[in-house]
């Protein structure tokens, strides 16, 4: 994206951006008029899905941005989305929807990781793409993702830039080729699986609990119930300076304490019960013991409470009141709540009912933050929106306690902890697992070859790497590795030079050092005599290093480590003939050949049960050439079993 779209900051944040197809024959100003226009219809047709959606930090909204450095005027947005990365794929499904229901509308979108949408679908990306050539290529147009190639030979598609294009590139290729830029199936389902289950899936993502809060945290939390997320990112990101206003509570009183159901996010609720806090004696909040049914209660209301307390510390209680100022004044409101009826937002609910004024104040509030979008200077911080709220809002103690005494019943936490079974079938999902593997489990372990193990471990080791890293194998149709042992002998005898006629040691068998023994490929007339002096010399001592080697492992068992291609046990030593051959190291057990791809297999088995169902070297280097290895049923030892 060009530097207008760069991201300011690198938080997690994410920017959105919807251009309309070209019109050459439309003015500034004219264009400037539609795209407001459109920024209406979106938002009010969007508004109740929208409106109740808690937003860990910001909400999606859309603003006019003027055109400047090559980039056309268009809509623009940006939310900071923090921990919760639910927000970010809930705003990649409506950004989708958009380009859906305004097929002349083209959307982009991106993080501070760059094209994120790839990242998610990089197993199935062609090899050309990279993030140095993948700007400015990947737009939603129709509801569908697009990616604009490159050309494949130079001048081959007059159409294609060479080079990434640039944004006026872009939308023009997408307006004229809209077939031939299509993603691919593959990295199209791995998108759609990430945001699969929206707009449904928005309420499983809440959780709903019990607090005992101040009655006005009560009042402030049915105006706003998203100002919750303020709330508890407060208190998660709290500092020794923001305690200092929570030693002594001056907004929420401790003793003003009412039970009321909350509804967090996931993230928030998790961030919340997470945290191990003591409070301040003088704080005047006390919890019962850990074993009282209502502990959890106490225990979220008053992190909860100290949350709020620090959002109103932060603000004067006589800041300016023009940031009083009503949504109504603003000249946009009347046919934004025009739209919105027309829309049935309000669900047939009679004017002035407590549910039409409830639905009222969150379509206010979600114009004034998403809509309306006035400038920092002049935005209402939270704690300025609570105390506003407290000053403007009635409320009765009292009523609130006999809505206490009818609470609906609090969510199941259980997903807090998670078995491994059920984390491993959460990364599966995430991770996109086919839907269509219709293999049962047995049946994969049944048909299961440990070969493909070896052979993906030798086709790994005869890639040659560049300063990108090591191309994986991941086809299993790839040619197989060959190997010429005989050219390798013969540069092998060329570089140690020729053999003795004699051999320094006994314990060495002929057959170990046939490649030295032959002088055919050697030329003796091209060395002269201190040069061939040299080469004899080196090869006596080498081999002479390798006697002593042999020697000194025969009295080991360094041979039983290893699983010989015979399996030759060793023999029973019941002479002194035997024992004297095995000192020699001329045992057959010692010089049978090594099985190398049973070794390979079986080492590698052994370190992947050693790692106990967690990540480790053997199951990331197996995974990432593309073998699953199926889970262990056998849970006996790995290490062999020692006589008492």
């Amino acid at each position: 994206m060009e530097e207008t779209m760069k991201l300011a900051t690198m938080e997690d944040t994410v920017e959105y951006c919807l251009f309309l197809i070209p019109d050459e024959s439309r003015d500034s100003d004219k264009h400037k008029e539609i795209l407001q226009k459109y920024i209406e219809r979106i938002m009010t047709q969007f508004a109740p899905m929208l409106v109740p959606y808690i937003w860990q930090n910001q909400p999606f909204n859309l603003k006019y941005k003027p055109g400047k450095g090559g980039v056309p005027a268009h809509m623009f947005g940006v939310t900071k989305f923090g921990d919760n990365i639910e927000d970010e794929w809930f705003i990649v499904y409506v950004i989708k929807q958009i380009t859906k229901e305004f097929p002349e509308l083209v959307a982009r979108i991106e993080d501070n990781d760059g094209e994120f949408l790839l990242i998610e679908a990089a197993d199935f990306l062609p090899k050309w793409l990279d993030p140095d050539n993948s700007t400015n290529r990947v737009f939603f147009r129709h509801g569908e993702l697009c990616i604009i190639p490159a050309p494949r030979k130079s001048g081959a598609e007059s159409w294609l830039p060479t080079t990434p294009p640039t944004i006026p590139q872009a939308l023009n290729i997408i307006t004229a080729h809209s077939e031939k830029i299509l993603a691919s199936e593959s990295i199209r389902a791995a998108v759609n699986r990430r945001i699969r289950g929206y707009p449904e899936k928005i309420q499983a993502s809440l959780h709903r609990a019990h607090c005992f809060l101040p009655a006005g945290i009560v009042a402030v939390l049915k105006q706003r119930p998203r100002l919750v997320a303020a709330a508890v990112q407060a208190f998660y990101l709290r500092d020794p300076i923001d305690l200092r206003a929570c030693r002594v509570f001056k907004t929420f009183l401790p003793e003003t304490r009412i039970m009321t159901s909350v509804t967090f996010t996931k993230c928030l609720y998790a961030q919340l019960v997470q945290q191990r806090f003591v409070p301040d004696r003088r704080s005047g909040y006390r919890l019962p013991p850990p074993s009282d049914p209502q502990y959890r209660a106490h225990e979220l209301g008053m992190k909860l409470a100290h949350g709020f307390e620090i959002l109103c510390s932060k603000c004067s209680p006589h800041f300016s009141d023009c940031k009083k100022s009503l949504v109504t004044a603003s000249p946009l409101w009347a046919s934004f709540l025009e739209s919105l009826k027309k829309n049935d937002y309000f669900k047939g609910l009679i004017e002035g009912s407590a549910q039409y004024r409830e639905r009222l104040e969150m379509a206010e509030n979600y114009f004034q933050l998403s809509v309306d979008w006035p400038e920092s200077s002049l935005a209402m911080s939270p704690g300025e929106e609570i105390l506003t709220l407290l000053q403007t809002t009635p409320f009765d103690i009292e009523d609130l306690k006999k809505e206490a005494a009818n609470l609906p019943p609090e969510d199941d936490d259980q997903w807090l902890d998670l078995s491994p079974d059920q984390l491993d079938q959460l990364l599966q999902e995430a991770a996109g697992k086919k839907e269509s593997e219709s293999v049962s489990k047995e049946e994969k372990e049944q048909n299961y070859d440990l070969t493909q193990v070896s052979e993906s471990m030798k086709a790994f080791i005869s890639k040659v790497s560049t300063h990108k890293g090591a191309e994986l194998p991941r086809e299993p149709s790839e040619a197989p590795i060959t190997f010429d042992a005989d050219s390798f002998l013969n540069y092998f005898d060329k570089i140690l030079g020729p053999r003795p006629n004699e051999s320094d040691s006994d314990d060495l068998d002929d057959e170990d050092f046939e490649c030295l023994d032959s002088d055919d490929d050697l030329d003796f007339e091209t060395h002269e005599p201190g040069e061939e002096a040299s080469l004899k010399g080196t090869l006596d001592n080498l081999k002479s290093y390798m006697a002593q080697m042999d020697q000194e492992l025969a009295h080991t068992c360094i041979s039983k480590s290893f699983t010989t291609r015979n399996h030759v046990e060793p023999v029973s030593q019941t002479t002194d003939n035997n024992s004297d051959e095995e000192d020699s190291g001329t045992g057959e057990s010692v010089m049978a050949p090594v099985d190398v791809d049973l070794n390979l297999v079986s080492n590698i088995l052994e370190s992947y049960s050693s790692q106990a169902g967690l990540a480790g070297p053997a199951s990331n280097l197996l995974q990432s050439m593309g073998v699953q290895l199926p889970d262990n049923t056998d849970h006996r030892p790995t290490s062999k079993p020692t006589k008492n």
